[in-house]
């Protein structure tokens, strides 16, 4: 068995990058991704190269790979990421109804999207159950409302 391995290295080398692709779906972060960048390097050169050549390929391409491809994948990939809000900050303008009545110096709840979120307003009356209203504000996950005024 290992005479096999050692006469096609190629295939443990592939096994890695494999193995690399896999792990990187779970995680994302283009990291693992470098490893099977360069396990795929060292497969392509195993058939000439014997076992310390393969494995100088196999650091330099990853090397390679995480100081060149990555950073450019990373960029590539999620140039949209500084537009995009997300968590709590995306319920800002965002409209909903309120399901229990939010008092005026107080606390209430409202229902955005499928959630029940604690809120408070800065209006001088309660908002009554059903009425629609705008998050226009955001402290901790207790969201600041206003009422919408149909014109």
């Amino acid at each position: 068995m290992i005479e096999y391995l050692a006469a096609n290295m190629w295939q443990v080398w592939a096994v890695i990058a494999i193995l690399g692709l896999i792990l990187e779906l779970s995680s994302g972060d283009f990291f693992i991704i470098c490893f099977a960048i360069g396990a795929c390097g060292a497969a392509i050169v195993s058939p000439f190269a014997n076992f310390y050549v393969q494995l100088a390929v196999f650091a330099v391409v990853t090397a390679f790979s995480i100081f060149q491809v990555r950073p450019f994948a990373l960029r590539y990939l999620h140039r949209a990421d500084e537009d995009r809000v997300s968590n709590a900050d995306a319920l800002l303008g965002q409209t909903g109804f309120v399901s229990e009545t939010v008092k005026a110096d107080g606390f209430g709840r409202v229902a955005i999207g499928g959630d029940d979120w604690k809120a408070i307003t800065n209006e001088p009356n309660d908002i009554p159950v059903g009425t629609h209203v705008r998050v226009v504000g955001r402290e901790s996950i207790i969201i600041t409302v206003e009422t919408i005024h149909n014109s």
